[in-house]
């Protein structure tokens, strides 16, 4: 059930109160420039839905002063968490959360009331939430993991970086350097990938554990930045400008993007309802962002409905691309090398994957017709890319829909099933463990002077 309007507000001023150390010098009444309601000022939309969709979007006020109010809403159990790493120290808060989701909090020699709190959040499993359904969801996803996702993460990754607003973060936590993309790429692959292992998600699998590791790192974020990187300390994070750092609405475009994908289909197809496995593949997103920190608000269950989140939150993002920010996250993505090795196959490998994640990218987040903006961003497919995205498809789709097809057949899917599980596990190796850290000692506090 959403939350009423005043006792959505009443919980974003809350943070103020509740977790002062953090949120003490944040106005949360003062709009920041990031978000816009005028009909005059670009959006985030892109411009392909933007003269469709925008004017009804604004015009609902209830929905625009929710998306209005999310823009200022952190994750407050594991902001509470976080914001004990003065008395704590960064390293004794991780210790304690992975012996937390390890063994339980009853292994935490004298765990703080916030690790406390954080845990059981996690483990209140909301009613909402249909268990069987997350696990099917799971099942049919481990097909995409395994044949589809090593192939466009790189371009997922690109799309975060749109938008200086949402994207400066990345610049300040050293997300500029090779080895810190790779990592990162790498980590957000690891969660996604990890949640569609059997029982991953379950209280004591490591799902749960990944998806409580990025909640206090995106937390610990949020604390550096407004401790270390506002402009009375010479850094370029205006609460004015940006708002806080990594809202509830930044992190829903990537944990809901197979659900919208889906919701966007099956409306494609002239359907205002999910089939039972499209369900299970919306319900598997939805339950990943509710262990993120999501709130049920953000995560509609029908078409429809996240469509309209999803376009409600880009139309209310005041548009914004800049070359220091989002050109250099976006460079730094494009040209590192990820595989461990270079040999010649692994060469290869990245060669048509770097081409693959560009076509993804610009077809999938921009569209053919704006080819400008795949322009200015550097990532505009040429003839090479279309001609090795197209060598990689003849690999690609023949195993997706060997494996779609396999999936329902009694008997035989548990075979095939073992065969993308076996998979997905060589896939973390080589994706490396994943640390889920943010180290304060990294950022760069200075980063791009003019950002505001």
């Amino acid at each position: 059930m959403s939350k009423s309007l005043d006792a959505l507000w009443e919980k974003v001023r809350a943070q103020k109160t509740l977790i002062p150390s953090l949120y003490g010098d944040i106005d949360f009444d003062a709009t920041p420039e990031r978000f816009t309601d005028d009909i005059n000022v670009r959006s985030a939309l892109p411009s392909r839905f933007s003269d469709k969709f925008r004017p009804d979007i604004l015009a609902n006020r209830e929905k625009v002063e929710r998306a209005r109010a999310y823009t200022l809403l952190g994750d407050v159990v594991a902001d509470a968490y976080a914001a004990l790493m003065p008395e704590y120290g960064f390293r004794n808060l991780i210790t304690m959360l992975k012996k937390a989701c390890d063994e339980g909090l009853d292994a935490v020699e004298n765990p703080p009331k916030e690790l406390v709190d954080f845990i059981q959040a996690m483990e209140d499993t909301p009613e909402w939430v249909d268990m069987a359904l997350v696990r099917e969801g799971a099942r049919l996803s481990r097909n995409q993991m395994a044949n589809l996702a090593p192939y466009v993460i790189r371009g997922a990754f690109v799309a975060t970086f749109m938008n200086k607003y949402s994207g400066l973060p990345m610049a300040i936590t050293g997300t500029l350097a090779n080895e810190s993309v790779n990592q990162r790429i790498n980590e957000t692959s690891s969660f996604f990938t990890t949640a569609t292992l059997p029982g991953a998600l379950e209280r004591f699998g490591p799902g749960f554990k990944a998806a409580a590791m990025v909640r206090l790192m995106h937390s610990m974020v949020r604390f550096n930045i407004l401790k270390r990187c506002t402009p009375d300390k010479g850094g370029p994070w205006d609460p004015a400008v940006y708002g806080i750092p990594i809202p509830q609405v930044d992190q829903m475009p990537a944990g809901t993007m197979p659900a919208y994908l889906t919701a966007f289909k099956a409306r494609r197809k002239g359907r205002t309802e999910f089939t039972r496995q499209e369900r299970a593949i919306v319900e598997l997103s939805r339950y990943e962002c509710f262990l993120l920190g999501l709130p049920e608000e953000l995560l509609p269950a029908r078409a429809q409905d996240i469509i309209d989140t999803m376009l409600t939150y880009s139309g209310t993002l005041r548009e914004g691309y800049d070359h220091e920010t989002c050109g250099e996250l976006t460079r730094a993505t494009m040209s590192v090398y990820r595989p461990k090795t270079k040999s010649v196959f692994n060469k290869l490998h990245n060669a048509v994957e770097r081409s693959y994640s560009k076509v993804f990218f610009t077809e999938a987040f921009l569209g053919r017709k704006d080819k400008s903006k795949a322009k200015e961003m550097g990532v505009e497919p040429h003839l090479l890319d279309y001609a090795l995205f197209s060598a990689g498809n003849l690999f690609i789709l023949p195993r997706l829909t060997a494996f779609r097809i396999l999936q329902d057949i009694p008997v035989v899917n548990r075979m095939a099933d073992k065969v993308l599980v076996k998979r997905i596990k060589e896939l973390l190796v080589e994706y490396g463990h994943a640390e889920y850290t943010s180290d304060a000692n990294q950022y760069n506090p200075t980063t791009r002077e003019s950002a505001a």
